[in-house]
């Protein structure tokens, strides 16, 4: 570039005065945002290069991938391709952006909301709305890393109570975009009709697992250790198991007719698969209640708990919240995770903005055997909670029902930034896949409007 372009420098880029300033200081036509805080080292070209893909595409925003170092070691960090349902707030686009002032000016003088801490958040959601949200695939610079955690901690970052202000801008930021893309739905009133149909039993506690020697009888003795008012089984699902834990089951078995031991004939199983296999098993109750392979029940009547308040609220899922935990089932950060951004007006809107909705899971099994889950080890309980919030009610158990241990062996305990992007990648095609559902949904008439 012939000359360095004007400079203005702002505390911050999170409220909607700031980006008010802003435009009142800037008369470019494009605006290059750099949200980090720590040295940005620009590759030779990198601004004009920018700017060519950015009028080569007719980009309102354009970003690309970029650069860290960590200590002494540099790593590439390429970044997603932008789609309709990546409306989490965290979507990495990398901290410099570049966008085309004429839109960009437009929408931050639309903007209605005084927000402290969405603005920006509420900006690209409107930018998305008037046009291109331009992915450029090329390390154009490098920035210091600053959070060292590993992913399995970062990911919980949304439910901190810390948080919450922020959480609830987001929320009113996100739900305002679903309703200017005809994708908001009112609250969700059909019931169930827990008579339709007879079961074998009335509830299965349902257990994918595959090579969790060292966790798996812990976690059956959980279930089994349940006190009801009712029958119930426990439907393992053991995914060829090669470390011994198939071994362990079938002993178990032995000891107890409440333990169905179901090794699948396929073996192009992911977790969605297996819980396919145990909804669809002929000896499945009335209710399908998860247990991860590796966690606990917090105590005896957690069972009982999720089965009453199935009854109570006649709703197709129930999810409760849990506690992190090592593997001493020491609590660790963040403790207790609740997820009180749901509510029962709002949360099947707000459940498109994050990455998850808690746990241990509860399904209706008639809903959730003509859903079925999709064939994966990663988002497969996210993409049928939606399609159940998208129909009917979702129940919440705000107290701790479960004990999730976080150890190095967790699939997300520490992640790599290629599967961090796969996994994140997939969640935001199954949130584009519902957008679309619920944008048909209220083109149509709805017999719960």
């Amino acid at each position: 570039m012939d000359t360095i372009p004007p400079i203005v420098h702002l505390k911050s880029l999170t409220n909607t005065v700031s980006l008010q300033e802003l435009i009142r200081q800037n008369h470019t036509d494009y605006l290059l945002i750099y949200t980090g805080t720590t040295q940005l080292h620009l590759a030779p070209y990198a601004i004009e290069r920018m700017l060519q893909a950015a009028r080569m595409s007719n980009a309102i925003m354009l970003y690309t991938d970029y650069c860290r170092t960590e200590g002494n070691t540099e790593k590439l960090i390429p970044t997603l391709e932008y789609q309709p349902g990546s409306l989490r707030d965290d979507f990495d686009f990398g901290p410099l952006q570049l966008y085309k002032v004429p839109e960009f000016t437009e929408t931050v003088k639309e903007m209605d909301n005084h927000y402290q801490f969405a603005a920006l958040y509420d900006l690209r959601l409107r930018l998305s709305r008037k046009g291109g949200i331009v992915h450029l695939p090329e390390y154009l610079y490098t920035v210091t890393e600053t959070d060292f955690r590993k992913s399995g901690e970062k990911q919980f970052d949304y439910v901190n109570p810390r948080n919450r202000e922020v959480q609830i801008e987001m929320e009113k930021a996100c739900t305002s975009h679903l309703q200017a893309i005809g994708a908001r739905l009112t609250p969700r009133t059909r019931n169930i009709d827990t008579e339709a149909e007879t079961f074998p039993t009335e509830a299965s506690v349902i257990i994918p697992v595959k090579n969790r020697a060292g966790t798996i009888a812990e976690a059956v003795s959980s279930a089994m250790r349940q006190k009801t008012s009712f029958p119930f089984n426990i439907i393992v699902v053991d995914n060829h198991s090669t470390d011994g834990t198939t071994t362990i089951l079938q002993k178990l078995s032995l000891t107890s007719q409440t333990l169905i031991h179901h090794i699948p004939s396929s073996r192009e199983l992911g977790i969605g698969g297996c819980w396919n296999e145990a909804i669809l098993h002929p000896r499945c109750g009335k209710f399908a209640v998860q247990l991860d392979s590796d966690d606990l029940y917090k105590n005896e009547y957690i069972l009982q708990t999720i089965v009453d308040t199935f009854y109570h609220e006649k709703c197709a899922m129930v999810i409760g919240s849990y506690e992190m935990v090592n593997f001493r089932l020491e609590e660790i950060p963040p403790g207790k995770i609740d997820h009180r951004e749901w509510t029962p007006r709002n949360g099947h809107n707000n459940a498109l903005r994050i990455n998850g909705l808690g746990a241990p899971r509860a399904f209706y099994t008639p809903v959730i055997r003509q859903l079925k889950f999709p064939n994966v080890s990663y988002g497969e309980d996210y993409a049928v909670a939606l399609a159940i919030s998208r129909e009917y009610r979702i129940g919440r158990i705000f107290d701790s029902l479960y004990l999730c241990r976080r150890w190095e062996g967790n699939s997300d305990a520490s992640l790599d930034i290629a599967k961090q992007n796969q996994y994140n990648f997939y969640k935001d095609k199954i949130r584009t896949l519902e957008l679309t559902a619920r944008i048909n949904m209220n083109t149509t008439k709805n017999p719960d409007e």
